[in-house]
């Protein structure tokens, strides 16, 4: 079954290189496994990133990845989530195991009194901005100059799969120093204000988050 491993506070690129290592190494037998951290600041561009959305990192390393998907930013205050699983024995797909990563941060903020919504074509989570705690579903088609008006990220995911296992994975905002996020177009959209569990008003620690998301994730991505 799978568990979650605490890994604290560690840099990103050793932290990418080694899931790249683990899935590289791995065979039919070898256990999934579940990293949860946080890293120091540093900006990730993902495969389909342009440059054009890195408006002004400063004193902020950049680092180029193989996922998915457009820029982010890491720092302190944010559980990183990296399941490594093989999705063939698990027996779901990718669209699905996207799905249940975003399920497990819908459930995981439930448990916290938010609500969580996905946007259609824009992986990830967001929430209220006016009302973060209101249960009522996002109504009807998004604006189609601002998909996002409204609305906060909350979690961002991007994913890579190698030979039918996943690494990369999901990030989960709780108390951090969102002044980062001002200095890109977070995952490629111009404008999209990005919050966390405390500027909406959910003073829970890092722990406390970690233990929740971690056992959702478990549940969720269970074969």
């Amino acid at each position: 079954m799978l568990q979650p491993e605490r890994r604290g506070r560690v840099d990103y690129r050793p932290t990418y290189e080694a899931m790249q290592a683990f899935t590289e190494a791995r065979g039919e037998a070898t256990p999934d496994a579940l990293w949860l951290c946080e890293h120091p600041p540093v900006f990730t561009q993902g495969l389909a990133g342009q440059a054009g959305h890195l408006l002004a990192p400063g004193d902020i390393p950049v680092v180029a990845t193989n996922r998915g998907g457009q820029i982010t930013y890491h720092g302190p205050g944010q559980v990183v989530a990296y399941p490594l699983i093989d999705l063939r024995r698990a027996g779901y797909f990718v669209k699905e195991y996207v799905y249940r990563i975003e399920e497990a941060v819908i459930r995981t903020l439930a448990h916290f009194g938010v609500t969580g919504h996905r946007v259609a074509g824009a992986p990830g989570i967001y929430v209220r901005l006016d009302d973060p705690f209101s249960h009522a579903a996002l109504a009807g088609p998004t604006h189609p100059a601002d998909p996002f008006r409204g609305l906060g990220k909350i979690a961002a995911l991007g994913i890579k799969v190698s030979r039918h296992c996943t690494y990369h994975g999901v990030a989960l905002n709780v108390a951090m120093n969102l002044e980062p996020f001002s200095r890109i177009n977070p995952c490629g959209y111009s404008g999209l204000a990005t919050v966390d569990l405390s500027t909406i008003g959910v003073p829970v620690t890092w722990d406390e988050a970690a233990s929740v998301f971690g056992q959702k994730l478990c549940t969720r991505l269970a074969p």
